[in-house]
């Protein structure tokens, strides 16, 4: 076969690859059989050395099961292929096509790959997809958007995925470095299947197996596992993962990182899908991902807002905004209480003085401690901060035995904590009486309580 004559015809930076095959669907060797002049050129600039023919691709090119996976697609089983992806190590982008040659040797398949580097992604690139691809991602975002609830969006779009994929299972999967956790906001599996949730599977330190991904991914894009000899593949490079797997009984894999402005969200995966779409189905996961990580970051961005907006920022307990919400709730009806429900009131005796002799960062540790003593008393309830100093807790089913008791609790804390003095009152609620009356009943008695303790301590009176 006259290779020059070939590449003679392409003006673009073109080069001959040749596959081994096995002709049981397994390939060996991948090699540079030869290239024209722009590749020649590319090699040198890139490489610092004259480019050799007939080299492994390896020696010029990122090694890469998923760029392999195309060779033997297009050299063997002549298909031609496209793949527009980037290349993260070096922050550049890659359009590469690959053209069946008819070979001429046994147990060898050639293909022509044409390829073009570019530092900024093109959107028309990214968009040249087929109409089913494109239909079925366009399908996807207007769910997205068309959703009220971002989770359900999701948990519908993980179930089409798997359908068209044709896989046993789906999950899109957000992960938590700083707190070693990974969950689950969408999941699909199919009925009969036999795998096992991710729920199931986090129970067994999964976090640990997710920790592998990023280095199996590598330079690529993502990971395709599609047969046997892929699998044998990944069980020499990623053992925790491949015990994982088969432990559990998958088969094949395609693995997308969630990516949304260089910060990995989580990832998408499919398993035992149907590998004969498996160039559709990267295709797939390969657009909606894009997608999908732009929605994630939103949706995390509107929580974080959200808790923003209904957190004490300095003591992590629920702020006044979210206080009126709740108590609005119970008496428009919105929220029916669970009567008796104690009402309590807790004020820091003190803070001024404290805030004034020893300064405002002594003051806000004061205020940190009060917050964890309510917590550690009221752990199954929500505890407000309802003011500077104050504190107000809603506590539903407990009777004025209860409420008592806990009263006492939050003293006996206080008082194991030097400078810190607790005043309380407490109304429990029983029938129908008004939410706002009882919170005057409990507000009056806990300024009583304050009242009493500085004429106990008048040393302890700001001034």
């Amino acid at each position: 076969m006259n290779f020059d004559q070939i590449l003679s015809a392409y003006k673009t930076t073109a080069c001959i690859l040749s596959v081994e095959t096995y002709g049981d669907g397994r390939y060996g060797n991948i090699r540079i059989a030869a290239g024209n002049k722009p590749h020649c050129d590319e090699m040198l600039r890139v490489m610092g050395r004259p480019f050799i023919p007939d080299s492994p691709y390896e020696q010029y090119l990122p090694q890469n099961s998923n760029f392999e996976d195309f060779c033997y697609r297009s050299a063997i089983l002549g298909q031609p292929m496209h793949s527009y992806v980037p290349l993260p190590q070096m922050g550049l982008w890659l359009n590469m096509f690959l053209l069946p040659l008819q070979s001429d040797r046994e147990g060898v398949g050639y293909c022509v790959y044409i390829y073009n580097v570019t530092p900024e992604a093109d959107s028309g690139q990214r968009a040249d997809v087929s109409a089913e691809t494109s239909a079925a991602v366009l399908t996807t975002c207007i769910k997205l958007r068309a959703s009220d609830s971002t989770r359900e969006a999701l948990q519908e779009v993980v179930e089409d995925v798997r359908q068209i994929c044709d896989s046993d299972h789906c999950c899109i999967l957000l992960t938590n470095s700083a707190e070693r956790t990974c969950t689950s906001i969408g999941e699909a599996i199919r009925p009969g299947s036999g795998l096992p949730t991710i729920d199931r599977m986090a129970e067994n330190g999964f976090f640990d197996v997710t920790e592998t991904w990023k280095d199996t991914i590598g330079d690529s894009t993502c990971v395709i596992i599609q047969n046997p000899q892929d699998m044998e593949h990944l069980k020499e490079i990623n053992p925790v993962w491949h015990r994982s797997l088969t432990a559990v009984g998958v088969r094949s894999v395609v693995l997308f990182p969630l990516k949304y402005n260089g910060k990995t969200l989580g990832y998408m995966w499919v398993n035992n899908f149907n590998e004969e779409n498996t160039v559709k189905i990267k295709e797939t996961l390969e657009l909606t991902t894009f997608f999908l990580a732009a929605e994630i970051a939103n949706y995390q961005l509107l929580q974080r807002l959200e808790v923003m907006s209904s957190m004490d920022m300095l003591t992590g307990v629920r702020n006044r905004n979210s206080m009126n919400a709740a108590v609005d709730d119970i008496r428009n009806r919105r929220v029916t209480l669970q009567t008796p429900c104690a009402v309590i009131f807790c004020d820091l005796n003190g803070l001024k003085r404290v805030n004034d002799v020893d300064g405002h960062s002594a003051g806000d540790r004061v205020l940190k401690k009060a917050a964890a003593i309510l917590n550690e008393v009221f752990p199954d309830y929500e505890v407000y901060r309802a003011g500077g100093d104050e504190f107000m807790i809603i506590a539903e089913g407990m009777d004025e035995e209860a409420a008592a008791a806990k009263r006492k609790q939050i003293h006996d804390l206080a008082a194991a904590v030097e400078g810190l003095a607790f005043s309380t009152g407490v109304h429990v609620i029983r029938g129908t009486e008004d939410i706002r009356a009882a919170m005057r009943a409990a507000d009056e008695e806990m300024y009583a309580d304050k009242k009493a303790y500085y004429e106990r301590h008048p040393d302890r009176r700001s001034r």
